[in-house]
């Protein structure tokens, strides 16, 4: 599991120790949090080794399944490390490959929404190219993303790699850092302080927002089935920016206001996916609604806040 303590990795570490699995969580702790995975350190089966999968993956076990989530996620960590971001998305993948393809195991590459750019088609489906600058500030990320994509397809068809790629949407839950820039917690973090809630240009931009636990759900789906893919994994219903910050601060208890900030460079204006294959391939579609996951959400910060 490369980049194991970072938000969805951890919990992808935590369902498959639960489901019986051995782990072995690589991660250099670049932009992984260690308290995602502090709980896991003495579980039976659990193995932390801390290495940058770009160079190596010391990794002695033989595995069944390799799933390559590392990679900085959050604007706040791609556009502070924009070569580390791309590194991991090339040499990274190439090396996570070849350690499916030697050990004769599963690939499950970690791919993003932010292939489709700021998408002239809503909502999204796999078949869709997409409409990303490659030379805008989050090219480092969108194009690390693409480029694995295509590497892991070049291997499936060189090598006859038994491999997969998830497209994954705004995943949010339990686990996020508050400064990582992304929108719910970065609004949570606010209505929690009683801050003004910063939304970018007038909040009539959309995103998909898809809890974590169902992210998990669908990513296991993905793997045990043998799928191909791209498959989209990601909940369908959309909301604007501008109504997320005022239920964050509904279901918070917050007496914040709205502040509104300038719109980053080529942020997209609509962003939801169509699950249709994921439906019809894994039987997986999300369950959790936003209110509950919001709240799931909110009492996390809050218990961190209150631990300190």
């Amino acid at each position: 599991m490369t980049g194991g303590a970072g938000f969805v990795g951890s919990h992808l570490c935590k369902a498959l120790l639960d489901a019986g699995a051995a782990v072995t969580c690589v991660d250099d702790l670049s932009t992984g949090r260690p308290e995602n995975i502090a709980p896991l350190l003495d579980r039976p089966g659990f193995t932390l080794v801390q290495a940058n999968v770009a160079q190596e993956l010391p990794v002695r076990r033989r595995p069944d399944l390799v799933l390559h989530f590392a990679s900085p996620a959050s604007p706040a960590d791609y556009l502070r490390l924009p070569l580390h971001t791309m590194e991991t998305g090339s040499a990274g993948t190439g090396n996570a490959l070849i350690l499916a393809h030697e050990s004769e195991a599963r690939f499950v590459l970690a791919s993003t929404s932010e292939v489709y750019g700021d998408p002239q088609q809503n909502p999204q489906d796999e078949r869709y190219w997409g409409n990303v600058n490659p030379v805008g500030p989050r090219s480092v990320y969108d194009e690390a993303k693409r480029f694995g994509e295509a590497l892991t397809t070049a291997h499936a068809e060189t090598y006859g790699t038994d491999t997969c790629i998830v497209r994954l949407f705004n995943t949010y839950g339990p686990g996020m850092r508050g400064h990582d820039g992304r929108a719910v917690p970065t609004f949570v973090r606010q209505a929690l302080a009683g801050e003004p809630l910063t939304v970018t240009g007038d909040g009539r931009q959309t995103r998909s927002l898809c809890y974590v636990d169902d992210t998990v759900a669908g990513i296991l789906a993905a793997a045990a089935h043998g799928l191909r893919g791209p498959v989209n994994i990601g909940n369908p219903s959309e909301i604007s920016m501008l109504a997320l910050a005022r239920l964050v601060v509904a279901l918070a208890g917050s007496s914040s206001e709205v502040r509104y900030i300038e719109r980053p460079v080529d942020d997209p204006a609509v962003r939801c996916p169509d699950i249709t294959l994921a439906r019809d391939k894994l039987g997986w579609e999300p369950r959790v609604g936003a209110e509950e996951g919001l709240r799931r959400t909110i009492d996390w910060f809050r218990a961190e806040s209150a631990r300190g």
